[in-house]
Formats: C-alpha cells, sequence, structure tokens
C-alpha cells in the first residue's frame, strides 16, 4: 500500500526529502547505522525528518574549525619522547603488573596525543556529598584560579552552593571561569550568573543557541565535567552538579556514580582539554604557558592515561580505549554504565572475551531516567545473555557511573556511557588508570553494588511482555541517533 504522503504531500518537499536523503547517503559517510537510522526518519516522517535532521544530524568531523586542537600541539613533545620509550621497551612503571598494557598506552598516545603521567595521587567518589564537599573545600582552598566545566549545572541548593563559592573567589581576584553545556545546563541563565560575573568570574555556555528556542547543534552535547584549580588538584567523572547526584531528589532516590579527585601531572591534559573547550566557546585563546602547568612536584605513583573523544575529531578514541582494555582482558572485565547501546564492534568485543573464558559483569539501572533508551539497552542483552554475560540491574537507586575495570589491574572512569552516543556525538572525557590498587578499589565498589542489585536471568529475560518486546525491537532500529 502506497503511504499517503507519498500521494498528497507538496512535490517540493518530496523533492527536498530526495536531496536530503542523498546527502545522508553519499556526501555524510556516516557509519551505516546511522545512515539507515536518518533514512527511516526522512521515509516515514518526510517533514517533522527535515526538522529534526536540521536540529540532530550534523556531521561537526566535517566542519574544519572543529578539527584543531591546541593541545596536540603543546604535548606532542613529551609525548615522542615516552612513544619511543616505549618502541624501546625501556619506559619503567611503577606498578609492574600494568607493564603489560603497552599497546593501550601507545594506542592513546599516537591516537589522542595522551600523555602517560605517574605521579598521581587518586581519591574514588561513589557518594555524590563527599565529592562536592571535598570540591568545595578545595575551592575555598585555591589561590590562583578555578576552572569548571559541567554538562548539567541545576538551580538548585547544590547549584548555588558552588557559584556562591565560585562567585566567593572571584571576589577575592582568582581567574574562575565556568564552561557550562547549553542543552544540558538550561536553567542557568543571566540571572543565575549575574552576582559571579559582576565579582569578576567568566562563565560561557557550549554551542547556544543564536535564535531563541531554537539549536541546530542540540545533539552535539558537551557531556564532560572537569574541574582545575591552580594545577595542584582537579577532579572528573560521573557526577553533574544538582541536588539529584547526592540522592535528595525523589524521583532518583540514592545515586550511586563514580568520580576521581587527581593531584599529579594528568591535570595537564585534563586542563588542555577544558582550554580546547573554552577555544571553540568565547573564541578566546588562552595564555597556556600560563595554565598548561602543575603547581609543584608530586609524589603520587598511580599511573594514569586522560583520553577524550568528540564529533570534532575523526577517531572514536574512547570505544577504540573501551575495546582495546577488553581484548587485553584474561580474567574478567566489570562495566557500570547507566546507557547500554553498543555498536557491533563493541558487541563483537564483549562477544569474544566472553567466548575466551574471561568472565564479562556488566551493571546497568533496573529502573531507567530515559525509557527509549533504556529499551534500545534491553534489546541488546539477549545476545550477551546467551553466551554467559553476568548482569546486574541496580535496584538501590540510580546507576550513573561509567567504569570499566579489567583483571583488578587497569580501569577507566569517566563521562563516557557505554553507548553509540558517547562514541560519536558526545564530547567526553575518561581517565584511564595503570594501577592495581586503584583497580582494586574500583572493583571492590562494584561487589559491593552487586548486593544492591538483582541479576538479570535468561529466563527472566524471556519472559518480557509482547508490546516491551517490540517496542525494544523499534527503539533499536533508531539506537544510532538516540
Amino acid at each position: 500500500m502506497e503511504l499517503y504522503w507519498f500521494n498528497h504531500a507538496p512535490w517540493f518537499l518530496l523533492v527536498l526529502n530526495l536531496l536530503l536523503a542523498l546527502t545522508v547517503v553519499f556526501l555524510e559517510r556516516r557509519d551505516i547505522g546511522v545512515t539507515w537510522a536518518w533514512l527511516m526518519v526522512l521515509f516515514f516522517l518526510p517533514i517533522i525528518g527535515f526538522v529534526l535532521y536540521l536540529f540532530l544530524g550534523q556531521n561537526l568531523s566535517k566542519i574544519k574549525r572543529y578539527q584543531f586542537r591546541e593541545q596536540e600541539k603543546i604535548l606532542l613533545p613529551g609525548i615522542s619522547v615516552q612513544r619511543q620509550l616505549l618502541l624501546d621497551e625501556k619506559l619503567e612503571f611503577n606498578d609492574p603488573r600494568t607493564a603489560r598494557y603497552r599497546e593501550l598506552l601507545h594506542m592513546n598516545m599516537v591516537g589522542d596525543f595522551s600523555l602517560y603521567t605517574q605521579d598521581n595521587d587518586v581519591i574514588v567518589y561513589s557518594d555524590g556529598k563527599e565529592k562536592f564537599d571535598a570540591l568545595l573545600a578545595d575551592i575555598a582552598r585555591a589561590q590562583q584560579y578555578v576552572h569548571v566545566q559541567y554538562y548539567i549545572w541545576q538551580n538548585d541548593n547544590l547549584g548555588r552552593r558552588l557559584i556562591d563559592a565560585l562567585t566567593e573567589k572571584a571576589k577575592q581576584g582568582l581567574e574562575v571561569r565556568i564552561l557550562y553545556d547549553a542543552w544540558g545546563s538550561k536553567k542557568v541563565n543571566r540571572r543565575f550568573l549575574q552576582n559571579f560575573r559582576e565579582a569578576g568570574g567568566v562563565a560561557a555556555p557550549f554551542f547556544p543557541s543564536r535564535i531563541p528556542f531554537i539549536n541546530f547543534k542540540m545533539n552535539y552535547r558537551n557531556h564532560r565535567k572537569l574541574v582545575i584549580i591552580d594545577g595542584s588538584c582537579g577532579y572528573i567523572g560521573g557526577f553533574n552538579v544538582g541536588d539529584e547526584y547526592l540522592g535528595e531528589v525523589k524521583k532518583f532516590g540514592y545515586w550511586r556514580d563514580t568520580h576521581l579527585r587527581i593531584e599529579g601531572t594528568a591535570l595537564i591534559q585534563m586542563h588542555a582539554i577544558f582550554l580546547h573547550d573554552w577555544s571553540l566557546s568565547v573564541k578566546q585563546k588562552l595564555p597556556e604557558n600560563l595554565f598548561l602547568s602543575v603547581s609543584r612536584p608530586f609524589p603520587g605513583k598511580v599511573g594514569a592515561q586522560i583520553i577524550s573523544s568528540g564529533p570534532d575529531q575523526s577517531r572514536e578514541t574512547i570505544k577504540l580505549a573501551y575495546i582495546k582494555m577488553m581484548d587485553e582482558a584474561r580474567e574478567c572485565i566489570m562495566i557500570q554504565t547507566p546507557y547500554f547501546i553498543p555498536d557491533e564492534s563493541m558487541m563483537t568485543a564483549m562477544k569474544m572475551a566472553i567466548l575466551s573464558g574471561v568472565e564479562v559483569h556488566l551493571m546497568i539501572p533496573k529502573v531507567p531516567d530515559h525509557k527509549m533508551v533504556y529499551w534500545a539497552s534491553y534489546s541488546y542483552l539477549g545476545e550477551l545473555l546467551d553466551l554467559g554475560v553476568n548482569c546486574y540491574l541496580y535496584k538501590k537507586g540510580f546507576l550513573h557511573a561509567k567504569t570499566m575495570v579489567v583483571d583488578g589491574r587497569i580501569a577507566s572512569v569517566g563521562t563516557a556511557n557505554m553507548d553509540i552516543r558517547s562514541y560519536k556525538l558526545n564530547f567526553e572525557v575518561n581517565a584511564i588508570l595503570y594501577d592495581s590498587q586503584k583497580a582494586g578499589e574500583l572493583e571492590a565498589l562494584f561487589r559491593k553494588d552487586m548486593e544492591d542489585s538483582e541479576i538479570l536471568t535468561v529466563e527472566l529475560y524471556k519472559k518480557r511482555p509482547i508490546l516491551r518486546k517490540m517496542l525494544e525491537s523499534y527503539t533499536r532500529l533508531l539506537s544510532p541517533i538516540l
């Protein structure tokens, strides 16, 4: 049966729809799954689909002004030296158990210009109140500058506490900069920032709307959470700014997340990423020789690499790191993610690990915050359950942690979910820790979370209602663009 719209739509809309479809196929050169998803939207929703594409479908990797990253030039000399030491097998490791991950180190050095540092002291936070108490205390001690970047910043008790603390430091004459995502932090407005700016602080939205209520870059979100203070300490991980991240919003209940506080020269890479994002937002180049430094020698022993990815890069750096970590596994892989929408390469890596005899543990929330994404996530679990993955549904509250631990030796903590959006559309940042003590600490957290979870078995999975299975199938078709 012919479609109604095809018979009745004005000819120019049909032509426009056809031209847009040809653009998606021949000019964008996207992943085939993304291409088919957009073609389905354009075909079945010819007018609405065109509008959706304008807002959600742009390919930023084709836009040259997003391709250059200043930190690549700044960090290249040190990386070249490290790379040669790796190739000559002369790089010494503080933790000998992590020496086998030379290939992962090399891949991140070449693919993302990521320095490897081994003088870091790392504190792991799994509770929002502890994390923000520590952050506010560090801000109070700041003497030179505070640079803050969050995806979501709510205008609530926690949001106001943090802006008040930063306003006080700006009054003291410190360089205080806030970068927030325009889409994720909709409640950050002029009134919210007024006192902060009057005190001398500077705030900028990432990809703001140039036209009221219209933002053609809304699909490309800066999902990074970074804080750098005086070149002496920094924060990276999953917590945003809002009362829900303290477990004080009834809808979500207890909020389980993972965040790191870092002292060490890994801060150089974290700061370079912040400066890159800042330059995209304010079109102003900051003096790197002032900010790309650390304030003192650090006595820490934790090895770390800070890696980033986003639509401004041609390589999906964090996804490649996830795959390489799974490939290196010999005993156990532990993954926590609130959203599980893997692409084919990630599914293949997980299947290969399971079939190779590696224990793969996957934990997701039992109760979703985005139903369509949750339905799509469930559609992927059946294949893995059939192979023997251990799947846990966290039920104490909402699980928002984005972690991977491999063999109790290395671990990744950051902002990137295990989903296609994080691989391709979001600006993300992760810390990879090459330290068996910290990896063991994160593994212990996972095992503790298992006590607050229920196991999803093959039998329970097959008992899902028919309607639920249909919704999962439909949302999976759209998963490349969710």
